[in-house]
């Protein structure tokens, strides 16, 4: 399958690179970042995945979480793809942004009118690895995955519903029990259909209740002024508990402000933003290596 390099900046010894190309499961044109460590230079290195939240593109991650340095430090070829097709010109698809375009939510819909296009989660699992590995030097045997907010659902469900595909897993702020949010019922009910049974194939606490695959260590960093938490659309005490009904090991990390105060400054703690993901994407990065050393 042919690529089209789109940009290429040198980075930390290393490349941070766009590409496109022509999506045979999106049925469209699609585009996706990848951090080449200056270790690719000279052999093959292990894959980590990002999935972006609700309405991102490739270029949210690449350019705001300052992942490069660690990944070049460890070896890590990082993958960023879009976060939905583009430009299909399915009626309704630019008008929400919580739905359709840039809001894929990593299923594949069921639906009309999105059952052609909106095939994201064949797209993440099998289309994008093959075009990876056949593309760039990869190890195919050493890939992780993580993701933030509906990326970090959709690092989850993929983690949960492929047992031992990825050897680690972890996510910033998921939507991790979208059965029972408005963010989950809206995209779920419109790419599966008003039957809720079968959305629980796409929700982590439902799937993680099930899991026999191989040890999983889950790591989630969640702020705790994050607005949609306070909004009821995250629900991670929902998937910790199954996590620990199943003995599945998972560290979750409620993350705040220092303690501080003074009479003209309010300090607020952690949000929903890339300036939280990137005060802590060390941390992943190191959770994910240490999985992923040969």
């Amino acid at each position: 399958m042919a690529l089209k390099q789109v940009s290429s900046n040198k980075c930390f010894e290393g490349f941070q690179k766009v590409f496109e190309h022509d999506s045979a499961e999106l049925k469209c044109k699609m585009k996706f970042g990848i951090y080449l460590p200056p270790k690719a230079e000279t052999g093959k290195c292990p894959v980590l995945y990002w999935l972006s939240g609700l309405t991102c593109t490739e270029q949210n991650f690449i350019t705001k979480a300052a992942f490069q340095q660690a990944a070049a430090e460890h070896g890590l070829i990082v993958v960023a793809p879009d976060t939905s097709p583009r430009g299909c010109n399915i009626e309704g698809e630019d008008e929400s942004w919580d739905f359709g375009t840039g809001a894929g939510f990593y299923v594949d819909a069921t639906e009309d009118p999105w059952k052609t296009n909106y095939r994201m989660y064949s797209y993440i699992k099998d289309e994008l690895p093959k075009l990876i590995n056949a593309n760039f030097p990869t190890d195919p045997e050493r890939m992780s995955i993580f993701g933030h907010s509906m990326g970090g659902h959709g690092a989850l469900i993929l983690a949960l519903k492929n047992p031992g595909k990825y050897k680690s897993v972890s996510a910033f702020a998921p939507i991790c029990n979208p059965i029972q949010c408005q963010w989950g019922k809206k995209a779920l009910g419109g790419y599966l259909g008003p039957d809720a049974s079968k959305w629980e194939a796409y929700d982590a606490t439902q799937l993680v209740k099930s899991y026999s695959g191989p040890r999983l260590d889950i790591l989630i960093d969640q702020g705790k002024d994050d607005q949609f938490l306070s909004a009821g659309q995250l629900l991670p005490d929902n998937f910790i508990a199954a996590c620990t009904e199943r003995k599945i090991p998972v560290v979750f990390r409620l993350q705040q402000a220092s303690c501080f105060c003074s009479p003209w400054l309010l300090i607020l703690g952690y949000d929903h933003s890339y300036f939280f993901i990137a005060s802590f994407i060390n941390d992943h990065i190191k959770h994910h290596a240490k999985y992923l050393s040969a």
